[in-house]
């Protein structure tokens, strides 16, 4: 290995320390002779030791705070246990537990990790950049804190979900963790409880917006494209106001999306075409409606109605017909006056309902999605109203954590009769009902968005129009084989994460290079560039 440190400085940086893992040789050419015990472990036992010693912890954010401190020291070692244990690891790394890991960010920090930009900084965010040493970084997730999963406003706490984010960017797609960089806009929060409490990390004051805002969020993108050029910068758990907005204002200027907006869109999509499978049914044919109508229901009614144009051969403005939304005001429907410009393009004649069981009674949709975080709103009567009207019900309970989510896998399969077609944001334990065994499938953006990360980065895209969105659905649920549909599931497992990566990355750049989106010349076996270009754990 090349290093520019050597003794205690390397054991000290995450990217360059081997721990026990270093070899003779490189103990003496490094300084490192008598800083190590004497025995030379392989990373392979290197990483039993650590998945042995997380599973002491009984608590999920115990095991959290563990790769956490492992994620710190030394990162081939974190991506090693993440990678060869995905779908244990997951679940602790992101959603759900990383919500309860951002709600304690502040009273448990010891380090820092990533880049903090304040108002403070204003004017001199480029000088900010410079100070961080990575000079090719490929992939940015950048946070406000203000809508952290179900969670809402965590302010500066909210920095664990772009590290989260990237850390399956890594172990999902292969872009490696010296190219990420997780970004915290901290402009304050409007959360009571960090405003008073002493230990709160961030600035204590309530958030700022307007033109200031807008002005911090400009010269930070700007100044991240001059600092990095091909870089591609992912917005996450902004408001709906600020995300929509930033959103139309950058998408056709800057290689960048949403994915709270675009990337759960794309798995939701994914999601319908599997059940298309089962009942045997097309996109066109569903009547969706959705509880809730913010950037998670909005950004999937829109990618089902640009599928449904694409496939169909319609207006978008006639495929939307198929979406309808209900608020915390009732449907929305075409008389209303109170709704704002990313509802009213889903604004239909209809009679008005106050209930969301009126809303099924009324229209008799084929599928329900809760982006809303209302626990257990889909329930007996919401279910069986679904069925009743459905042989298959698609039930989608897509809000996360887990406490938020609409109904668990077990109330829509008992509730439905075993009928229910389902997909949930958060984990869901395998499920045995009258016989039959169930195995439900989180609808997890973490199939999706690394993939078009890698995919984008690896061909200097320009922009990421919705086509690469529509592409990566599609090649996703190609995957899923009948083996998974006949046991329930609307997805693959996430255990074969790598690999699907990297055929929804070939998708996403063979559209990117079709569509003349990309910088780079397109090399003569696109799958084998990019499964090569795929950053994989080892020294």
């Amino acid at each position: 290995m090349t290093c520019s440190c050597r003794g205690q400085d390397i054991l000290r940086d995450p990217l360059q320390n081997h721990g026990s893992a270093f070899t003779e040789e490189q103990r003496d050419e490094l300084g490192l002779r008598g800083l190590l015990p004497a025995r030379v472990e392989s990373l392979e036992e290197q990483a039993n030791r650590a998945v042995a010693f997380m599973r002491t912890f009984p608590l999920p954010i115990q095991r959290y705070f563990y790769l956490d401190a492992l994620h710190n020291t030394n990162e081939t070692l974190f991506f090693k246990v993440v990678c060869d244990h995905i779908e244990e690891v997951m679940p602790i790394i992101y959603t759900p537990t990383v919500g309860e890991a951002c709600q304690k960010f502040s009273h448990n920090f010891l380090q820092a990790r990533g880049l903090f930009i304040s108002i403070k900084d204003k004017g001199q965010i480029l000088k900010t950049l410079n100070n961080v040493k990575q000079d090719d970084v490929e992939v940015i997730v950048v946070t406000d804190g203000q809508r952290i999963l179900g969670l809402g406003d965590q302010g500066v706490n909210g920095m664990g979900i772009p590290v989260g984010k990237l850390a399956l960017y890594t172990a999902c797609a292969g872009v490696a963790p010296e190219k990420t960089l997780p970004v915290m806009i901290d402009v304050g929060t409007n959360n009571p409880a960090y405003l008073a409490d002493p230990l709160y990390m961030g600035l204590r004051q309530e958030r700022m917006a307007g033109a200031c805002y807008d002005e911090l969020i400009d010269e930070f993108m700007m100044a991240a494209r001059k600092r990095w050029p091909n870089v591609l910068i992912q917005f996450e758990d902004f408001g709906n106001a600020n995300a929509f907005r930033l959103l139309e204002r950058w998408k056709d200027k800057s290689l960048c999306f949403n994915d709270d907006i675009q990337g759960t869109a794309c798995v939701a999509l994914t999601g319908f075409y599997s059940a298309m499978r089962v009942t045997g049914g097309k996109l066109a044919d569903q009547r969706v409606l959705f509880l809730g109508a913010g950037e998670a229901a909005t950004g999937i009614a829109n990618l089902i109605a640009e599928a449904i144009a694409d496939e169909e051969g319609m207006t978008i403005e006639e495929a939307r017909k198929r979406c309808y939304l209900f608020d915390s005001k009732g449907l929305v429907i075409a008389d209303r006056t109170d709704l704002s410009a990313h509802k009213r393009q889903f604004a239909h004649e209809a009679q008005p309902a106050q209930s969301f069981l009126q809303a099924i009674q009324q229209l008799k949709p084929t599928a329900i999605v809760g982006v809303a975080a209302q626990q257990n709103a889909f329930n007996s009567m919401v279910i069986g109203e679904m069925s009743a009207i459905n042989e298959r019900p698609i039930v989608f309970a897509l809000s996360n954590p887990t406490s938020k989510a609409e109904c668990t896998a077990e109330m829509a399969y008992q509730f439905s009769e075993g009928r229910a077609l389902f997909a949930s944001g958060s984990p869901f334990d395998v499920v045995n009902y009258q016989g039959k065994t169930f195995v439900p499938r989180q609808g997890n953006n973490s199939y999706v968005f690394p993939a078009l990360g890698r995919a984008a980065t690896f061909v200097k895209a320009k922009t990421m129009p919705t086509g690469m969105f529509l592409a990566a659905a599609r090649k996703l649920a190609e995957l899923v084989s009948e083996e998974d549909l006949a046991r329930g599931s609307l997805y693959p497992s996430l255990n074969d994460i790598r690999p699907i990566s990297e055929a929804i990355a070939v998708a996403v750049a063979q559209y990117a290079y079709d569509k003349g989106l990309a910088c780079t010349e397109k090399p003569e076996d696109l799958h084998a560039a990019i499964k090569a270009s795929m950053y994989t754990p080892g020294y």
